[in-house]
């Protein structure tokens, strides 16, 4: 009975604060949530466990000696000040990625302050001389790193490399990565379906999941899609196979088709869905599991 009794306590006491509740106060506990539940995502995907763990000693060190070990807390308190710009400077790309993918959110607030759309035709002919090109550059296993940027500007990796300003070719493109050419080794980057530059240098994926089998022009174009909204496409050197990465996520061994209607899928404007788009969705999907069960094989 005694048990029974803490258990109904315990109920009206929760029904009690649940019926108290305003709107405002679910909101902040709900706000709350989602911030601790990204803050346990930066911590798993950036692999720094141990770091809250002395983050928590610390904190529990802190309280026991609070009002007894007068220098120990005093020297603590100076260290706690001292921990946390150590911690905005260790984790400066996190929070600079979290702030910028905030704002690219599609809040309508913020789409005042958004560019304007490109035109759709512009665009189409971008993807199919980029799909065309990456094509054959598959076959002669020539390796090639394309980013399409979106809502994210990237004027920092633009200016680490050669500027342009010229229409998207597939002649433009299997030059720019000629195994001889001064700028293969780079990145191109697209804008508004445009070539703006060429040689560009990306930041590396932090992802210590990645695998073995991915080579540092891999590396580069997910962590470029990490740090961005872009969409990169890729084409090993070692094998021709074509991929993407958006949002992180690396998409291996497609076929042209594939490729072609995923950029679609990506980069055109969004239009009213009917039951052709439906269609070309279902046929996208039968593609990639087809090709998931083709043989894998290691990539540059």
């Amino acid at each position: 009975m005694d048990v029974m009794e803490v258990l109904m306590n315990l109920g009206i006491r929760f029904s009690s604060l649940a019926f108290s509740l305003r709107p405002w106060d679910v909101l902040d506990i709900l706000i709350i949530a989602y911030l601790v539940y990204r803050l346990l995502l930066l911590v798993r995907r950036t692999n720094s466990s141990r770091l809250i763990k002395g983050v928590g000693v610390l904190v529990v060190a802190l309280w026991l000696s609070s009002g007894r070990l007068l220098a120990l807390n005093f020297l603590l308190n100076r260290v706690v000040d001292l921990g946390i710009l150590a911690l905005l400077i260790l984790f400066q790309p996190e929070i600079r990625r979290g702030l910028e993918q905030v704002g690219s959110s599609k809040l309508p607030i913020l789409q005042w302050f958004s560019k304007p759309q490109v035109d759709r035709q512009t665009l189409e002919e971008a993807i199919s001389e980029t799909v065309s090109a990456c094509g054959d550059m598959s076959k002669s296993r020539t390796g090639a790193l394309i980013v399409f940027e979106r809502h994210n500007q990237l004027d920092e990796q633009l200016r680490s490399g050669t500027k342009l300003d010229a229409e998207v070719s597939s002649e433009l493109l299997k030059n720019i990565f000629f195994v001889k050419a001064p700028m293969h080794d780079g990145a191109a980057l697209i804008r508004d379906g445009r070539v703006l530059g060429a040689g560009c240098m990306l930041p590396l994926s932090r992802n210590v999941n990645l695998s073995r089998d991915l080579g540092m022009r891999h590396r580069a174009g997910i962590g470029m899609s990490e740090h961005s909204d872009a969409v990169v496409v890729l084409v090993s050197e070692e094998t021709g196979s074509i991929s993407v990465a958006v949002g992180g996520m690396l998409k291996r061994h497609l076929m042209t088709e594939t490729l072609e209607q995923l950029l679609r899928n990506e980069l055109l404007p969004q239009q009213e869905e009917d039951d052709e788009s439906g269609k070309k969705r279902k046929g996208l999907k039968g593609l990639l599991s087809k090709e998931k069960k083709d043989g894998e094989s290691t990539d540059e």
